[in-house]
């Protein structure tokens, strides 16, 4: 062979490779999974994402057969096509750890069902976060780490199984799995569903940015059943939920201890409006204590209690874990059948003390920029006690009002009351507000 015939048969050789590579993604797709393959059972509509069902794929939906291995298939197979929906269908499908990917949508029809395995041989591993510190655990029936534009919708509930909860023991030292639990991820939306857990969080996401929680109604009725955590997160919405709880209904944290305070990931712009809450755990809203990173930028609207064990509302450290809590609003709040009261407000000894705390005036947390506007309690003992306080900068209360409860305390503090329905306290020893 010559060295024009060797060139000839190169170039064909290279416009062959050339051509068989060329198309859009949704054309590489098609070519590698034909239609009538497993990938391709699916209809789409022009303009929508492509539609799977978990039928398409062998899940069996009697509450007995494990489906795990079916629906995660689905699951990646939603991301390699870059915009699916995935559809659970009516019955009730049994999984282990389901790992949601980039650009999917996990869509529950009515009647659909997902349980949570009661086995833990069935969750996988990885790191995770118990108490405001990065551990080894189980990872949830739902989660993600490290995914983009990921979403739960539907109207099924998800049901997480009761005897995987609880605390790490010396036996068994990895932490439960939470039930839904993205870690990393950005964009995330969770909506019109229900969940049933207890004995340990429900909705966990950490280190996550752009979360957009709606319309859901969460049950964790048992000890530590806290509804949603959010942990080191931005740009965080919870609108219109309907949560009863064991423990916290909402808990606003960003890690523990000199570790956090190190990592620097606090959690910001977090608004929460037109939920219910309810329980008889610690608090209906608990910031902190495990914010060694820091919170701020905590708006509370259009907000309504119907009852809780202590309080409405607590912020919460302690010496050693640094930082700062600010910039939070609350207003339009209606709150009532508290044992202990509306706020509570403790700067100082809150939450298990720390092996290793933030070093001198770093370790003492700043409070600062605390709104209060258009409170109204009922059957409370106590509107506001702040006992604890190491400094607290810029506190104000407008109308607050008390409806018949026990004989309230009058006001004491190191600042002057300007009114009655008014309060400023740059450094309080005790807050108990009258009607």
């Amino acid at each position: 062979m010559n060295r024009r015939e060797l060139l000839r048969v190169g170039m064909t050789v290279a416009s062959c490779y050339v051509i068989r590579n060329k198309g859009t993604h949704s054309e590489r797709v098609n070519a590698r999974y034909p239609t009538g393959s497993l990938l391709m059972r699916a209809t789409t509509v022009a303009g929508s994402p492509l539609r799977m069902s978990v039928r398409n794929h062998e899940a069996v939906g009697d509450g007995v057969t494990l489906n795990t291995a079916r629906v995660q298939e689905a699951l990646v197979r939603c991301n390699i096509l870059g915009r699916a929906e995935f559809v659970i269908p009516a019955g009730r499908y049994l999984t282990g750890s389901l790992s949601l990917r980039s650009n999917a949508t996990l869509r529950l029809e009515t009647d659909a069902t997902i349980l949570g395995s009661h086995d833990l041989a069935h969750y996988c591993g990885g790191q995770v976060r118990r108490e405001g510190k990065w551990i080894s655990g189980y990872l949830g029936p739902i989660h993600a780490v490290d995914e983009r534009n990921i979403a739960i919708v539907g109207d099924g509930p998800i049901e997480g199984n009761v005897g995987v909860g609880g605390k790490p023991t010396k036996d068994k030292p990895l932490r439960r799995p939470a039930l839904i639990e993205p870690i990393g991820c950005y964009d995330v939306r969770l909506e019109g569903f229900s969940t049933f857990y207890a004995h340990i969080w429900s909705i966990h996401p950490t280190y996550c940015e752009n979360v957009a929680i709606r319309n859901l109604t969460v049950r964790s009725t048992e000890t530590n059943g806290d509804g949603i955590d959010i942990d080191s997160c931005r740009h965080v919405l919870i609108d219109d939920c309907d949560i009863a709880t064991g423990d916290d209904c909402v808990s606003c944290k960003s890690g523990r201890g000199e570790e956090a305070y190190r990592l620097n990931r606090p959690t910001e712009n977090v608004r929460i409006v037109n939920c219910t809450f309810e329980g008889r755990g610690y608090s209906r809203i608990g910031i902190g204590s495990e914010a060694s990173a820091g919170i701020r930028g905590f708006f509370i609207e259009h907000y309504r209690v119907k009852s809780g064990h202590k309080n409405a509302c607590y912020i919460k450290s302690r010496i050693g874990r640094g930082s700062f809590i600010g910039n939070l609003t609350f207003r339009y709040i209606d709150a009532a059948n508290m044992r202990m009261g509306f706020l509570q407000i403790d700067q100082v000894n809150a939450g298990t003390e720390d092996e290793c705390t933030a070093p001198g005036l770093e370790g003492v947390r700043l409070f600062h920029n605390f709104r209060f506007t258009n409170i109204r309690v009922h059957d409370a003992p106590v509107s506001i006690q702040a006992t604890k306080l190491y400094e607290l900068k810029s506190w104000m209360v407008y109308g607050l009002r008390i409806s018949p409860a026990p004989a309230s305390r009058a006001f004491r503090s190191q600042t002057r009351r300007t009114s009655r329905s008014k309060v400023f306290l740059s450094r309080a020893t005790l807050v108990h507000c009258r009607r």
